[in-house]
């Protein structure tokens, strides 16, 4: 048996699959694409999270389209992390090229550009479906550890949740949290102390200030309402095929806390009201997470463990995570060991640290006596990658350098007329985009303490009315006394002088 042969068997075996399954390419043995040996990873396996890793410009982009698009066809949702604004062409179908011809020709599989149904969301001002969540839906576990703040101060974040929502004080946005942390310690103090203990105005100060760091980031225009439903990011078009929604985030790069905020709300939003799928066979909802350093740059240790939590969970859910960076290395390690599926484009070796990099990335690939693994990494092609991923039965497949199929889509960006068109079409604008300012904990707040103030501005006037009366009852009571003094006097000197008259009369008669 040639070594060719061997290999093939060997890829085919690893590769089998007898449910639904996606196939990535060829793989490629020798300097040859092996025709017949196509890598395909079963549907079913698609919820244990994955890694697509690779230096600026060696195809990683273009990967994440050929995945979404073939979820999409096989009637499964998808949600893509815009960071570099480079992904909206999926919504116009591929114009062609020789070069894609000779791609497939050598693959095995033929080639046929398509659309595919697309929505565009907006973390920002940016065109598309707005995302937002209020204050109360992030809870203040989930807050405290997205602030990063110490223990007492988490404490007293939960106290204030627990005051508002004892009083019935929505909690929406930035601006709700901040009245009621000012109010805690200002006008309120004595209402919370008696209730729910002593709380430091030095603690609520630092919590203040985190909040304003985090409005500095653009966190103000992500609290509040409407609330994205996450229900709506697992629709079906009328033809069967899953909506790829792409979120579009090419301003928020400089921005890692309003980033990590987002997802974490939203991983945590999914796993909370997502049913248990079990063993379905497919993934309810297919995340993409490109330029994934940016949810752990700056990321706290708690924040850090509040990620891996979910990434260990949310699998149960039907959902799968994938993480798109240029180094496997960007992603922690605790989170690194839950991904089944990674594909490893090459990686360059400019530097020591890069090649130290690269001996730890060929560390993270099973053993295969058909390739130097390390060597492969800076010798792969653009459109090229290592791929491992896990069978029906959750077991590794054989590590195979395969050549990438292209993507049936358009790999450039829509221009601003189709860009439009797109919008126009969407069906969750006309839902989310209309901001909302409902009365909330800001407006209660602002209603008690005036109306506290106007009642002791009210008492502060009785009093002195009253101090006034007493003072001029004194006033009225000192001229009466005086008057009835002189009215004594008179009648007295009056009563002598009849008295004296009267004796004098005596006298003379």
């Amino acid at each position: 048996m040639s070594d060719n042969q061997a290999f093939l068997d060997h890829i085919n075996k690893g590769y089998t699959t007898k449910g639904d399954f996606l196939t990535m390419g060829a793989a490629m043995y020798n300097g040859e694409t092996i025709t017949d040996a196509h890598v395909k990873i079963p549907l079913k396996t698609l919820n244990r999270h994955g890694l697509i890793a690779g230096a600026t410009g060696t195809g990683k982009t273009k990967t994440l389209q050929v995945i979404a698009e073939n979820l999409s066809e096989q009637g499964i949702p998808v949600l893509l992390m815009d960071i570099k604004g480079d992904l909206s062409g999926i919504a116009a179908a591929s114009p062609g090229h020789p070069k894609i011809d000779e791609r497939h020709q050598k693959i095995g599989i033929p080639f046929e550009a398509k659309n595919f149904p697309v929505e565009i969301l907006s973390l920002s001002d940016q065109d598309g479906v707005r995302l937002r969540a209020t204050v109360s839906e992030f809870g203040p576990v989930l807050l405290s550890r997205i602030l990063d703040v110490t223990t007492t101060q988490a404490g007293i974040i939960s106290v204030i949740f627990k005051y508002c929502d004892d009083n019935k004080l929505p909690l929406l946005d930035l601006k709700d949290l901040k009245k009621v942390l000012q109010f805690a310690t200002q006008e309120g103090k004595k209402e919370l102390e008696k209730d729910y203990g002593r709380i430091s105005t030095a603690s609520t100060g630092s919590i203040l200030r985190k909040i304003v760091e985090l409005e500095q980031q653009g966190a103000d225009q992500f609290f509040g309402e409407k609330s994205f439903e996450v229900q709506d990011l697992c629709r079906i078009d009328e033809n069967g095929r899953g909506i790829i929604n792409i979120i579009r985030l090419t301003d928020i790069q400089d921005k890692p806390k309003l980033f990590s905020t987002f997802m974490l709300s939203l991983l945590a939003e999914i796993y909370g009201t997502f049913p248990e799928q079990g063993d379905s066979g497919r993934p309810e909802l297919v995340i993409f997470l490109d330029e994934a350093h940016l949810i752990f740059k700056e990321a706290s240790n708690a924040l850090m463990g509040q990620i891996e939590s979910i990434v260990k969970l949310i699998r149960s859910k039907g959902v799968g995570l994938y993480f798109v960076t240029q180094n496997p290395t960007d992603i922690p390690d605790g989170v690194l060991s839950q991904l089944g599926l990674k594909v490893q484009h090459a990686l360059r070796a400019f530097t020591a640290k890069d090649r130290k990099a690269i001996k730890l990335t060929a560390e993270n690939y099973p053993i295969s006596e058909y390739y130097d693994t390390k060597e492969m990494l800076t010798s792969l092609g653009i459109g090229e990658a290592l791929v491992s991923a896990l069978d029906e039965k959750g077991r590794p497949t054989p590590l195979a350098a395969t050549m990438l199929r292209a993507p049936m889509s358009r790999m450039d960006i829509l221009n601003e007329n189709e860009l439009k068109d797109v919008l126009k079409k969407s069906k969750l604008i006309p839902k989310y985009n209309k901001e909302i300012d409902r009365e909330s904990a800001y407006e209660l707040l602002n209603e008690k303490i005036e109306k506290a103030e106007a009642e002791e501005a009210k008492a502060a006037a009785k009093k002195e009315r009253e101090k006034l009366d007493k003072s001029s009852s004194r006033t009225r009571s000192r001229r009466t006394s005086t008057t009835e003094k002189a009215i004594i006097k008179v009648l007295t000197s009056a009563t002598f002088i009849r008295g004296a008259l009267g004796v004098l009369n005596k006298l003379l008669k």
